[in-house]
């Protein structure tokens, strides 16, 4: 039995049609995106009508459409208006960041905080501060923000992060404690890894299948094939800090022994290299939305791997053993992930990228020694771009992409947004 398509509804999917064809070929002229899309003239020019009153596109001069078509006025994405935050909270930061709907950044912030010594509520208190500051300058560059997602240092189902173990968080319902006053309009939970992996597929060096690793305090991972998030029946796939390397190893948080995090986390390399970890807060008032850090470009890493790093470009013993250390245990992690998921190409991020001269050689040593029997290659080991910032910035990016595929929900409150002040 087939039912008859409502106008409204077919209203919705040619703006997202027309909008999703300029982001991949704009820029585009009208007559362009009419061939393209299926569509008459007309519709793709009320549709593009639309999107520019929404600030969604601009004219951005004129094109010929073939070698003997008239030059028309050619259409490509606009940064100007619409916008998306994205949020992490991880164990020793907070951060926010807004990106545009050219996905551009705009402003980005990091405060440094251990969260571990915060309940949950202490600790999503101080970003919903974070959120207002970031909310309210953007809307001071003439932004809206159309949502948000946040970012989380667990696997996540249906909005539940299930378990947090380096925050000591267990089922905690993480989007039902922020109350943003209805911008951003509610807030989508992913973890952390996922997103990281996005934000490496949209902002990165990410392309094809790949599995982006993000070293942090714990070891998340995230895959991408064919251009999606592999996700696992109930969400929760990708949790290699917690790939046993050696059995008999040291107790981790999770309940285990002998996880990956215990020699490639970054309390345990900077353990491994004689270096103290940062000493945890107590006082949740300690720091406020205005300790945060306004960055632009590439994050520099956390205070004790900066130091880390210094020893190593100093060649300092301790340190070099300890890099080799953690790169013979992720190694062996990799390995299993590479023989189950057969990656292209494997991304080291979060602290991993500063380290990446000296951590990468052992991956790819010991992966080298435990796969070519059965290979002839191993999977290319990539350093990331994007560092601590790929969550942040792949839970913003996640907004823009739902904007985009569904334009018609945000085209009132685009239309409303006043001129920056």
């Amino acid at each position: 039995m087939t039912q008859a398509v409502r106008h409204d509804s077919m209203r919705a999917r040619n703006l997202g049609l027309v909008l999703g064809e300029v982001r991949r070929s704009g820029p585009v002229t009208r007559a362009a995106l009419a061939e393209i899309t299926g569509l008459t003239k007309t519709t793709v020019s009320k549709m593009v009508g639309d999107l520019l009153d929404a600030g969604m596109v601009t004219e951005t001069g004129t094109l010929r459409d073939g070698e003997r078509g008239r030059p028309g006025t050619a259409v490509s994405l606009s940064g100007g208006r619409v916008a998306a935050l994205g949020l992490e909270i991880n164990v020793d930061y907070l951060s926010a960041c807004v990106v545009d709907l050219a996905l551009t950044v705009r402003l980005r912030y990091t405060q440094a905080v251990d969260n571990r010594a915060a309940s949950p509520v202490e600790t999503l208190a101080r970003l919903q501060k974070l959120i207002h500051r970031a909310v309210d300058e953007a809307r001071a560059a003439g932004l809206v923000i159309a949502g948000s997602t946040l970012a989380v240092p667990g696997p996540v189902n249906g909005g539940l992060l299930h378990s947090a173990p380096n925050l000591g968080w267990h089922d905690v319902r993480v989007g039902d404690l922020l109350e943003t006053g209805g911008e951003p309009p509610g807030v989508e939970v992913e973890n952390e890894a996922n997103l990281a992996a996005l934000g490496e597929l949209w902002f990165g060096t990410g392309h094809g299948d790949f599995l982006h690793v993000s070293g942090e305090i714990g070891i998340g991972a995230g895959l991408v094939v064919g251009g999606a998030l592999f996700r696992g029946a109930r969400g929760l796939a990708g949790e290699l800090g917690h790939v046993v390397v050696s059995p008999d190893g040291p107790a981790c948080r999770c309940g285990g022994r002998g996880c990956l995090e215990q020699y490639a986390g970054q309390e345990a390399l900077l353990r491994a290299a004689g270096l103290p970890a940062p000493a945890p807060r107590t006082a949740p008032e300690a720091t406020s939305p205005d300790d945060a850090v306004a960055t632009s470009g590439t994050p520099a890493a956390p205070g004790g791997v900066a130091e880390l790093v210094g020893r190593l470009r100093d060649g300092d013993g301790p340190a070099l053993e300890a890099c080799a250390r953690a790169g013979r245990a992720l190694g062996i992690a990799l390995t299993s992930a590479t023989h189950l998921l057969d990656p292209g190409t494997i991304v080291l991020g979060g602290v991993f990228a500063p380290l990446f001269p000296w951590i990468s050689g052992p991956v790819r040593d010991t992966m080298t020694g435990r796969l070519t029997a059965m290979r002839h290659a191993v999977p290319e080991i990539a350093v990331s771009r994007l560092g601590a910032d790929a969550a942040t910035l792949g839970a913003a990016g996640q907004v823009i992409h739902r904007v985009i595929a569904d334009p018609g929900l945000h085209l009132a409150a685009a239309r409303a947004v006043p001129a920056p002040r």
